[in-house]
């Protein structure tokens, strides 16, 4: 299974006024950390290996989740510096750490989607990147991919049209040698993707699980609801 690349390293201002003395990562959940849930899930999943991209309060990140050893996987961390350097830029920093191709996510989602599967398509499509993608139709989030006979048309944070009914899930393969392509030390993730979408080098999988988040008050509180219904007799 390929490593995982974790993007935590974001302000969470919309998680104020929890999120000034503590990450996203740490808050609670249930009794324990958003990220206690999260790596338990990759692990579910067969992934062994994470790498944890921080910046705002990362070494308390650092200090909780430790080796990962307790969660079965290996953990290890890659810090923005002194001024973070967007998710792409995170990214670049942490390749060493990481390898070859490899996952990324975010650190506010729980993402219950088949990783195999997705790495087989990946491996199947031989495009240099992958996207996952969900028919969100607004419901979660501002939908923001045109999804077509299993290719994605169009993806844009900022010029969205009708025809976008799908959501980019959360869950992306990347190879390394992308990243030689973006110029500027601070970039963010969605121009690589945007780039390579216009190029026709990002393939699709479309994921049926819808996702969860924990980046907004009401994405934490939806989450604890799922958990509830997931673990019904579960006492926090």
């Amino acid at each position: 299974m390929l490593p995982v690349a974790i993007l935590a390293g974001g302000l969470a201002t919309r998680l104020r006024p929890i999120t000034e003395k503590i990450p996203k990562s740490l808050v609670d959940i249930d009794g324990e950390p958003f990220a206690a849930h999260q790596l338990r899930l990759l692990r579910s999943r067969g992934v062994t290996r994470v790498v944890l991209c921080l910046g705002y309060l990362g070494e308390m990140v650092r200090d909780w989740v430790g080796d990962g050893e307790r969660f079965g996987l290996a953990v290890h961390y890659s810090f923005d510096g002194d001024r973070l350097l967007g998710t792409g830029g995170a990214l670049r920093r942490a390749l060493p750490l990481l390898g070859g191709p490899f996952f990324v996510m975010y650190g506010d989602s729980y993402l219950p989607c088949d990783f195999a599967a997705v790495e087989a398509a990946f491996r199947h499509a031989a495009k240099p990147a992958l996207m996952t993608v969900f028919g969100n139709a607004g419901r979660w989030d501002t939908s923001n991919v045109e999804f077509r006979d299993g290719r994605i048309v169009a993806y844009s944070k900022r010029h969205l049209t009708p025809a976008m009914q799908h959501i980019d899930y959360g869950l992306g393969i990347l190879t390394p040698a992308l990243f030689d392509e973006m110029r500027a030390e601070t970039f963010d993730l969605a121009e690589l993707y945007e780039r390579l979408v216009q190029d026709g080098r990002l393939a699709a999988f479309e994921v049926l699980e819808r996702f969860h988040e924990v980046g907004s008050f009401a994405g934490l509180e939806e989450f604890r609801d799922y958990l509830k219904h997931k673990h019904p007799h579960r006492t926090a």
